[in-house]
């Protein structure tokens, strides 16, 4: 085996872990593969023998060019996006997939993706890399050219926003009956039932994207998330119920085309978010091998 050949070796050993730190900080898993490559391309064209810690090198890599990234399409942004659902992870309802298990553990559902888009870049960068994977602050620092008392104040400030994403319920049998009952309730376009099934607060986003932007939507209490039920009801009969990260949620895919993705953050036995992606670019991109046929 040559140098090159062991190398590219050791980075695979690597590879879902880094893809894991990727897609938290972006949010995306196209985004994330790219940020993976490009750290690959810096391993190779550096001098690999002078790293003791190849892992610990691979993600502050990672940490770094994910932070570019964000800062890169925060500048870009004219208007914050007032809606906006993360690339969705689906799987099936055994949990037998490890490449989805690795870039959902520490229950990174939706909604906490959705939240963790609304801090600033280094605020995202100091979080994720602190509390979901143990990189010490003073390695963390240097990347955001802060102190390391001032990078603990990012993270502090990031753990508290993260603190207000919904935690749900981890009964998986009991959200699988909460989410039959919402598409009983949505095929008969029950609004009382759908109703009796939400939280009083709940959020409903709807992520359109760019080519149907008309589609795009947020909706805030019972009543008005219950009167979407048209909504619902057009997916209803093409539903198929998947782990969207983690989570019991539905996928709409007939003949293997992703139609929408639809994840319930259930809590208390009540629906207190409801993230759809119904954008056609992303949703061709998704992996849905894991559902099988």
């Amino acid at each position: 085996m040559t140098d090159d050949e062991l190398l590219a070796q050791r980075f695979e050993e690597h590879r879902s872990h880094l893809r894991a730190v990727g897609y938290r900080m972006l949010g995306s898993l196209s985004e994330a593969d790219d940020a993976v490559q490009e750290a690959w391309l810096r391993l190779s064209r550096s001098d690999a023998d002078a790293v003791e810690n190849l892992g610990g090198w691979l993600t502050t890599v990672v940490g770094r060019v994910c932070l570019d990234m964000l800062r890169s399409r925060t500048s870009r942004r004219e208007d914050p996006l007032d809606v906006y659902v993360p690339d969705p992870v689906i799987s099936s309802l055994s949990g037998t997939d490890p490449e989805a298990e690795a870039l959902v553990t520490d229950s990174v559902g939706l909604a906490m993706l959705v939240v963790l888009d609304t801090l600033a870049p280094a605020e995202r960068l100091a979080f994720v890399l602190h509390d979901m994977f143990a990189v010490p602050f003073d390695e963390i620092a240097p990347i955001v050219g802060k102190s390391v008392a001032a990078t603990r104040q990012l993270a502090s400030r990031g753990r508290r926003r993260v603190g207000e994403a919904p935690v749900p319920d981890p009964d998986l049998a009991r959200q699988r009956e909460v989410v039959d009952a919402w598409i009983a309730a949505s095929r008969g376009g029950d609004f009382d039932a759908l109703l009796s099934l939400l939280d009083p607060d709940v959020v409903l986003r709807v992520d359109g994207g760019v080519l149907a932007a008309a589609t795009t939507k947020l909706v805030h209490g019972a009543e008005n998330v219950a009167g979407q039920a048209i909504t619902y009801q057009r997916f209803a009969p093409l539903a198929r119920l998947a782990l969207v990260n983690g989570t019991v949620g539905m996928v709409a895919a007939p003949e293997g085309k992703a139609l929408s993705v639809m994840s319930l953050a259930i809590v208390g036995g009540k629906v207190v978010r409801i993230d759809i992606l119904t954008d056609p670019e992303r949703l061709a991109r998704l992996d849905l091998a894991a559902l099988g046929d």
